[in-house]
């Protein structure tokens, strides 16, 4: 399993490094998860904190974060 630092930084990748939409998304999916929805990964999750789970939900790009446009175009 990768470092947190490395996690992190493959989930800032995913939604252009903007620190506030990850910190909004983490929060929102570990919420849900904290409610019953099912982990996305592939690994045993049952030791994990909900907002890792849903950090390595976006680094893996299991979760797609809405709004979120593409800055290349």
């Amino acid at each position: 399993m990768l470092r947190l630092e490395e996690r992190m930084s493959k989930a800032l990748e995913k939604v252009n490094n903007d620190r506030y939409i990850l910190s909004i998304a983490v929060g929102q999916r570990a919420d849900e998860l904290s409610r019953g929805a099912k982990p996305l990964l592939e690994q045993n999750t049952q030791n994990m904190k909900y907002t890792d789970i849903a950090i390595d939900e976006i680094a893996n790009g299991l979760l797609v974060i809405d709004g979120l446009v593409d800055k290349e175009d």
